[in-house]
């Protein structure tokens, strides 16, 4: 029987052989190792607020000389349906980095026409007038304009436009930095989010 780094119990094959293959994916790429068990936190995020129970099936460090980053991999149940309630489970993959500079309160995603149309009528987003390519594909949403205006300078948001896939949510609390994305486990789209974290590990 084969020993994996990350937490089996419960999981069926398919989706022991998503998580595997994704940490074989990131192992070629990068300096990895199990961490050991560590409290993250995440069901203070918004990213997770709908979810009745968020479970780290297992944890890695990206280990660079400049700061560590971490990849987590994620079960999450959740309630559907409000008359007929059914709950149902996932598992994702998800980024973390601690940033040097206290953001506040921060929610990145692709710019949507609905977002777009919602802007006119109730104008909350954070827009960058210098950098209007970066203000036009993202929403973004804070709760101190100061904080997060300071803090999100050219690099960051290079970093974020540099971002090898469209379907992906960053969520920033003070410090704590988290991306990751609803979508089944795939290992590319996980090698993308371990460059960004990795990379804002070094920068931020």
């Amino acid at each position: 029987m084969e020993n994996y780094l990350f937490d089996t119990t419960g999981l069926n094959a398919d989706t022991i052989d998503r998580f595997n293959a994704t940490y074989q994916a990131l192992k070629e790429e990068f300096n990895i190792h199990p961490t050991g068990h560590i409290d993250f936190d995440l069901p203070q995020f918004r990213a997770f607020r709908n979810c009745l129970d968020v479970n780290v099936r297992g944890s890695f460090v990206i280990k660079k000389d400049c700061g560590d980053s971490y990849i987590l991999f994620v079960e999450v149940h959740f309630k559907v349906g409000d008359k007929y309630i059914n709950h149902h489970q996932e598992f994702q993959i998800w980024g973390l980095t601690y940033l040097k500079n206290n953001f506040g309160g921060v929610v990145i995603r692709r710019e949507t026409l609905t977002d777009k149309i919602m802007e006119l009528i109730h104008p909350h987003e954070l827009d960058f007038d210098e950098d209007k390519p970066f203000s036009n594909t993202f929403y973004v949403v804070v709760n101190d304009h100061v904080k997060a205006s300071s803090c999100m300078n050219r690099d960051f948001r290079n970093a974020v436009m540099d971002i090898r896939d469209n379907d992906f949510m960053i969520e920033i609390i003070d410090h704590t930095l988290i991306i990751g994305n609803y979508d089944p486990i795939v290992p590319e789209k996980s090698i993308h989010i371990a460059e960004f974290v990795e990379r804002l590990a070094g920068a931020c």
